[in-house]
C-alpha cells in the first residue's frame, strides 16, 4: 500500500483543490475555496491536502482553535473529501495520516462534522467506520427533515388547509435574484423578534456568495402587493435542494406564505433532485428538539436525516489502532 502524505493547504493549491472537490464523491460547493475564504478573517484556516505519490487523493477543509482541529468551524459539515473509487482500507490509511499529522501540529483532538449521507453522490461512509476504528465519540447529533423524491411521505391535512389559504391570498412566487436586501430585512426582523439573534451571513455576504455561486444559491420569495412577505434561501447541489434562512413576516404568516413557497419549491425540484432537505430542527447542540418546527417539516412528507459531529481524541492515539 502506497503511503499517504499530508500537506497544509496553501493558495498555490487552490485550483487543484477546487478541481478535486468538484469531482469527489462527497464534494460540495461549500468546500470550494471561493466559498470558504469569504470568512477567512474569522477562522484560523488549517485545511489539509492528502497526497498519494504526489497526487491529490483527498482534501480536508479545516480550521484550528487552540489544540482542536475542526472540520471546518465556518461550515455546516465537512470531513474527508475523496474520490468514489477510494477503498475502505485506503480511508483508514488516510485517517492514520491525518491523525499523525495533527499530533505533529500539536493538536489533541479532531472535531469532525460528518457529511450527511444525502449529499454523497454514491455510498461513501468509510469515514464513519474510520472514526469508529479510531475511538471517536459522537458528541452532537442534529436532526433534519428530508423528502426523498423516490419515496415521499404523505402531506398532512394541516398543510393542505394552509395551502388553500395561501392560494386564496393570490401570492406572487418569485425567484428573486435582486431581492436580497428586502428579504434580509424580513429575515433579520423575524430572527431578532423570535430568537434575539441576527442572520449568520450579512446581506452583503450572502449576496456576494450568490454572485459567486449563481447555480447553487438562490432566493425564493412570496410577494403580496409587490412587498416581500416571506422567503427561503436554497442551497443546491447535484442531488439535494436544501432550504435555509426560512422566514415569514407577520403579513406572510397571516397569508400562509411559507406554505405557498414550499409547495412551489418541492414541485420545482422534483424532476431534478433526489432530496429536498428542510434543514435541522434541533438546538442546544442537538439535545433539544424544536417539536413545532420539526412537525411542520415532517408534515410535508419528510423523514429524518442526522447531521453528526464526532470528537476524535488524539492524546492516547494510536493505542487501539489495529491492522487493516
Amino acid at each position: 500500500m502506497n503511503a499517504i502524505t499530508v500537506a497544509p493547504y496553501d493558495a498555490m493549491m487552490k485550483q487543484a483543490w477546487n478541481a478535486f472537490n468538484r469531482d469527489a464523491v462527497n464534494g460540495h460547493f461549500l468546500f470550494d475555496r471561493n466559498f470558504m475564504e469569504y470568512h477567512a478573517d474569522r477562522f484560523d484556516d488549517a485545511s489539509l491536502v492528502l497526497l498519494k505519490q504526489g497526487v491529490v487523493a483527498g482534501i480536508f477543509p479545516a480550521s484550528r482553535a487552540g489544540t482542536h482541529l475542526y472540520s471546518h468551524q465556518g461550515l455546516t459539515f465537512g470531513g474527508l473529501v475523496h474520490s468514489q473509487d477510494l477503498r475502505i482500507d485506503e480511508v483508514l490509511e488516510m485517517f492514520n495520516a491525518l491523525g499523525e499529522h495533527a499530533k505533529e501540529m500539536g493538536v489533541d483532538s479532531i472535531v469532525y462534522k460528518a457529511m450527511p449521507t444525502i449529499y454523497n453522490r454514491a455510498p461513501a461512509e468509510g469515514s464513519i467506520y474510520a472514526l469508529f476504528r479510531n475511538d471517536a465519540i459522537c458528541r452532537r447529533r442534529d436532526t433534519s427533515a428530508t423528502i426523498d423524491y423516490r419515496a415521499p411521505g404523505q402531506r398532512s391535512r394541516r398543510r393542505a388547509r394552509a395551502l388553500r389559504k395561501s392560494q386564496a391570498a393570490d401570492l406572487q412566487l418569485v425567484w428573486d435574484k435582486d431581492g436580497w436586501e428586502e428579504y434580509w430585512q424580513v429575515l433579520a426582523e423575524v430572527l431578532a423578534r423570535r430568537h434575539s439573534r441576527s442572520p449568520v451571513h450579512t446581506c452583503s455576504e450572502i449576496r456576494m456568495l450568490a454572485d459567486r455561486f449563481p447555480d447553487n444559491i438562490k432566493l425564493f420569495v412570496a410577494k403580496k402587493d409587490d412587498a416581500t412577505v416571506a422567503g427561503v434561501v436554497m442551497f443546491e447541489t447535484e442531488h439535494v435542494a436544501h432550504a435555509q434562512y426560512i422566514a415569514a413576516g407577520s403579513r406572510g404568516q397571516e397569508l400562509a406564505a411559507l406554505d405557498a413557497i414550499f409547495d412551489h419549491l418541492i414541485g420545482h425540484y422534483a424532476g431534478s433532485k433526489r432530496y429536498f432537505d428542510f434543514g435541522i430542527s434541533t438546538e442546544q447542540e442537538g439535545r433539544h428538539l424544536n417539536t413545532g418546527l420539526a412537525d411542520y417539516k415532517h408534515e410535508w412528507g419528510a423523514g429524518c436525516v442526522v447531521y453528526d459531529t464526532y470528537q476524535w481524541p488524539l492524546s492516547s492515539w494510536p493505542s487501539t489502532k489495529s491492522g487493516y
